[in-house]
């Protein structure tokens, strides 16, 4: 990956005042949890939406399933407390392995969210929804271009069987579940100007993969969701997926510009004048009719100044005329963690309080803000948050250094104002 390149004053500066105030903090964990667990912000009614790659995939078929069928699966115990604290309404899990019966996810109600943990209350969704993902479905094309056909690369999403770091979406609101949009099957190639990666080692452009492969070649590495959820009388849709991490490739850069594609899809989307090519797995084309409300989620792997993503890739979304950034989720442990453990993360541009994902310093991008939840512009933002705790917190043990007790990845969570209430 590529650290930003800009001087290290702003960091070394940041790390005497960060670390010489360390010995005068003592946040309290409870305290810091209310800021995840009120379901109402200066009076107003609100709705919160998050998002949390909770590093629930396992790497055999049908582990996830066996793991949270007791309740004493360590992990999973430290995922749904985190769940408990901040207390999401609408809820998307990354990295959470798809079962076609939706058991895992029923499982992890069941004896993980419906049980309390250290104190959290337990937290009870009504309504969950699951579906396939491109993960480990093979292509029976040789993708990656090593002269074998087979293998997780050679997948329509990386993963070694069929689901394998899938998608679940679990939410306190009704989901309109015979209005929910799945783009699975979407071909990257019907996007007009596609950043369809190029063989540098051939004078022809854009030939990475052959006309054969980009005729069944999706774009989603697992898939696109538009989920309506029911708030207040009025829908919103929540826009869910998770792009490919723009790194382990070559420099073709197929997993970059694929990332970079996979969050314009939802660029486009949103926007009914860039809609119009746009097809879902049911065949019904084009996007949200203008005036929708909506949620878009997801550990989208892209930091917008930072890291490996193709330039302006994560831009797509942040800069949309039609989503809501009046607000950017923060955490005190982003800061602290970036000047602790240094590497990369002294040449980042990017603000620490707005990192969302801890990964290698030295050699590897830092910690990246990688993950989002970004209301439409008619969505009022109230609140929001990185669950992201300082190390002198109680409640760090969530989080912690590596090896991880949850995940490399942040809970992130952000309120709305629900619609229909004042």
């Amino acid at each position: 990956m590529r650290p930003g390149r800009t001087s290290t004053r702003r960091w070394r500066t940041a790390a005497v005042v960060l670390l010489a105030g360390l010995s005068l903090l003592a946040i309290d964990g409870a305290a810091m949890a209310a800021g995840g667990a009120a379901g109402s912000t200066q009076g107003e009614r609100s709705a919160r939406f998050a998002t949390f790659n909770a590093s629930l995939n396992r790497a055999v078929e049908g582990e996830l399933v066996a793991d949270l069928s007791t309740p004493d699966d360590v992990q999973a115990q430290a995922v749904a407390e985190v769940i408990q604290r901040v207390r999401p309404d609408v809820l998307l899990i990354n990295e959470f392995d798809f079962d076609a019966e939706g058991l895992a996810a029923r499982l992890f109600q069941q004896n993980y969210l419906s049980v309390g943990h250290n104190g959290a209350r337990p937290i009870a969704y009504r309504y969950r929804f699951v579906a396939p993902s491109n993960t480990g479905i093979p292509s029976g094309f040789d993708l990656d271009n090593n002269g074998a056909v087979g293998g997780p690369n050679d997948a329509f999403g990386f993963g070694a069987y069929p689901g394998q770091f899938g998608m679940a979406v679990y939410s306190r609101y009704p989901i309109l579940r015979h209005h929910v949009r799945t783009f699975q099957h979407f071909l990257w190639k019907d996007m007009p100007g596609a950043l369809l990666p190029d063989d540098p080692a051939t004078p022809a452009p854009a030939d990475w993969y052959s006309a054969e492969e980009l005729a069944v070649f999706r774009l989603s590495s697992k898939s696109h969701w538009d989920v309506p959820v029911l708030v207040g009388g009025k829908v919103i849709h929540t826009l869910v997926s998770h792009p490919t991490p723009p790194v382990f490739d070559g420099p073709e850069d197929r997993n970059g510009t694929r990332n970079h594609d996979e969050m314009r899809l939802w660029a486009d989307y949103v926007l009914r004048s860039r809609s119009g090519y746009i097809y879902d797995d049911a065949g019904k084309r084009g996007g949200l009719e203008p005036g929708a409300r909506f949620v878009i989620m997801g550990d989208q792997n892209a930091d917008p100044l930072d890291g490996d993503s193709v330039a302006q890739a994560a831009q797509q979304l942040l800069d949309n005329p039609r989503v809501n950034t009046s607000l950017t989720p923060t955490s005190p442990g982003g800061p602290e963690q970036a000047v602790l453990q240094g590497g990369a993360n002294l040449t980042h541009r990017g603000d620490p309080a707005f990192d969302t994902a801890d990964f290698v310093d030295v050699p590897g991008p830092g910690n990246l803000r990688a993950d989002y939840v970004l209301p439409s512009k008619n969505l009022k933002l109230l609140d929001g948050a990185v669950f992201w705790p300082l190390s002198t917190d109680p409640l760090f043990r969530l989080v912690g250094v590596f090896p991880f007790p949850t995940s490399d990845h942040r809970l992130v969570w952000v309120d709305v104002r629900a619609p229909g209430h004042r």
